[in-house]
């Protein structure tokens, strides 16, 4: 096919434009309709494909009737990028639908890994963008006081991709640095040491009366809280799994009647 025609005095070059779709990796929060941005439910509604883990999208089957849903099982995150690219190549409006926020443990990573390595080009390629959403941390904070209010670190006990040899360091820094902890993937069936060896490093720096609070399905049907701390933690081993999230506090977090608070510091500088 010839890419140019000629007039009577000038040889004109045809533009051939490629047909680009969109891709947005939306974060759903903990999964209640109440706690979706109203931007997440917009984008999700203009999608005309919606991809994503079978448990995240089940929690948005209202909002997807009528679309093309691809579901996959967990364990599947490159083949669910690398479908949402595809799909959104062929000019398909896409949303890979994310819990929490898709850019804090969440599929954002992977999608810019896999297109970086593709040398994507964000001007002239398909279109990302990320909506963001409520995070785990977030949400469990939110139900049990105010254990957030100092520096804080965020930590995933999951060693499937990260050596475990390199979470312990991170454990051991943030537990020296008196940071408060948000525990991420604290367990499952297959692993059960990281938490219990992450209590024996903490217990090397806190006080055993650190309060700690155990949330398993912020804002879902299933939601269980426990409050608890340090020394007693391994009493409570059996009530974590994946969808529970763990608040260690540091030296200045206390509980009151079942609220964890962490002080922000006007107590020294003003009369309350």
């Amino acid at each position: 096919m010839k890419n140019y025609f000629r007039t009577k005095n000038k040889l004109h070059r045809i533009k051939f434009f490629t047909l680009q779709g969109k891709l947005y990796i939306v974060g759903i929060g903990p999964g209640s309709h109440d706690h979706m941005t109203f931007y997440a439910k917009k984008i999700i509604n203009e999608s005309d494909t919606i991809v994503g883990y079978e448990t995240y999208v089940n929690l948005v089957n209202d909002l997807i009737r009528g679309k093309d849903v691809y579901r996959y099982a967990m364990t599947q995150e490159v083949d669910r990028a690398q479908q949402c690219i595809k799909l959104a190549k062929s000019g398909k409006i896409v949303s890979l639908i994310s819990s929490g926020d898709p850019g804090i443990y969440g599929m954002a990573g992977l999608i810019y890994e896999i297109l970086a390595e593709s040398k994507w080009d964000p001007q002239n390629d398909i279109t990302v963008e990320i909506v963001p959403g409520i995070s785990a941390l977030n949400s469990c904070s939110s139900l049990i006081g105010s254990p957030l209010m100092t520096d804080f670190a965020v930590l995933s006990m999951s060693d499937l991709l990260v050596p475990w040899e390199i979470i312990t360091k991170r454990v051991e820094a943030a537990a020296k640095g008196d940071f408060v902890i948000v525990i991420y993937n604290p367990s499952s069936k297959r692993r059960t040491h990281q938490i219990k060896d992450t209590r024996q490093i903490l217990l090397k720096y806190r006080s055993p009366n650190t309060p700690v609070a155990i949330i398993k399905g912020a804002y879902r049907e299933s939601e269980k809280i426990i409050i608890t701390n340090l020394q007693n933690l391994n009493n409570e081993y059996n009530n974590l799994g994946m969808i529970s999230t763990v608040i260690i506090g540091n030296s200045s977090t206390y509980n009151y009647k079942n609220l964890i608070i962490n002080p922000r510091g006007y107590k020294s500088k003003y009369t309350l």
